[in-house]
């Protein structure tokens, strides 16, 4: 075999090895996140800093995949915000977070009791725009 050459069962798979960069839609399939979610991500979390090349193509290294892996897993799984997310980055650092001992430090807050699944600031808050749409809505009536 000379140089260069790559053994044909590699060739015929289709595989790539684990250190290999992966295309946008590559990343998308193996992580089953849509394209624009992760180009949006990108634009949220400047951690992510996939290679581009010419025409804007995006090559994810094995790093970036690993963190948007657990991006994904605290916004779908464990229930952070993009905040949320953005502030564990910045409290206890990017590679505490990939390796999760930073999650179980800074969990979610628990919600009061009082109001299930929603604490008072959230709701005062939701409370607060519901009434600024209410006299929008009022204005654009009139």
């Amino acid at each position: 075999m000379a140089i260069g050459d790559v053994e044909p069962e590699t060739r015929r798979s289709g595989a790539k090895s684990a250190t290999a960069f992966r295309t946008i839609s590559e990343v998308g399939k193996e992580l089953d996140i849509p394209q624009h979610v992760l180009r949006f991500w990108e634009s949220k979390f400047s951690q992510v800093k996939p290679l581009k090349r010419g025409g804007g193509r995006r090559y994810y290294r094995p790093e970036d995949i690993a963190l948007l892996r657990r991006i994904r897993d605290l916004l779908y799984t464990e229930g952070y915000t993009i905040r949320g997310v953005q502030r564990l980055f910045r409290e206890a650092g990017v590679k505490a977070v990939v390796e999760g001992s930073a999650v179980e430090e800074a969990s979610p807050p628990e919600p009061e009791k009082d109001s299930p699944g929603m604490s008072a600031g959230t709701r005062a808050e939701l409370e607060a725009v519901l009434g600024e749409l209410t006299a929008l809505r009022q204005v654009l009536k009139s």
